[in-house]
């Protein structure tokens, strides 16, 4: 990304654009700083990991685009971060050690991963369907590759967490600990996913987590005040009251 950003900078359309207000060297450098600081605080072991389990880092195709580029197996920072994923995963270390065996096969094209369409597709195709059709030699590391690949680039979770933390701690609750409220989301959320595992889900939605959906936007105070007098987050589900509403009612 960071190549394709300086490539971008340096372009003689945008470098004359951006001469009017600075130097593009400096403007690169600001850039440059601002991406490394995300990249630092994003990299993780487990980041690592699944990197090193997308079979197109390997692939020839991909190499040769960049020489500074290597394959994961090769990158020692990479390498580390991957040994200390690994020591988390799968605390037995003969289990361990088997994974690692896997990966030296993948990552070395040894066995069924030397064949010509694995290779070739290796940049073709996308890491899921890759490790679905070739993958079936190397069981163990084949799994943890679609437990890591298969994860959605989104920060819906993210959002889906920050509205439920609204909904417990807001003004008219403000004074929960830090602690407590993460508690709370915790037991809140997992009681949420375990009611839409019941059969009854289905039948009944008066669930308090289920009123708007994954957002509380209308639990905003001053907005169906009677509805949040309910909220005594309890862990027991609170039963609401059915009402007729007659539209031709005398004022």
């Amino acid at each position: 990304m960071i190549e394709k950003v300086k490539k971008a900078i340096y372009t003689p359309e945008f470098a004359n654009v951006l001469s009017i207000h600075c130097d593009a060297s400096r403007f690169y450098d600001v850039v440059y700083s601002t991406l490394i600081a995300r990249w630092t605080k994003s990299s993780t072991s487990l980041h690592c990991m699944a990197h090193s389990l997308n079979p197109k880092y390997y692939s020839s195709q991909w190499l040769e685009e960049d020489p500074n580029r290597v394959a994961p197996h090769r990158d020692t920072e990479l390498t580390n971060e991957r040994r200390r994923c690994l020591i988390k995963l799968y605390p037995d270390p003969q289990v361990r050690n088997k994974v690692m065996e896997e990966y030296g096969y993948f990552s070395l094209n040894m066995g069924d991963y030397s064949r010509p369409d694995a290779l070739e597709n290796k940049f073709y195709f996308e890491p899921l369907i890759w490790w679905a059709s070739y993958g079936a030699s190397t069981p163990r590391l084949q799994s943890l590759a679609f437990r890591l690949l298969n994860q959605p680039c989104s920060s819906s979770c993210c959002e889906r967490n920050w509205s439920t933390y609204s909904f417990i701690q807001g003004l008219k609750r403000n004074k929960l600990e830090p602690k407590r409220a993460q508690d709370l989301v915790y037991v809140h959320t997992n009681l949420r996913l375990l009611a839409r595992a019941e059969p009854t889900y289905y039948k009944d939605r008066d669930s308090m987590w289920d009123l708007t959906g994954d957002g509380h936007e209308s639990m905003e105070p001053g907005i169906n005040d009677d509805v949040l007098e309910l909220a005594e987050l309890s862990l027991d589900e609170p039963t609401l009251e059915r009402m007729l509403v007659n539209d031709e009612m005398d004022y």
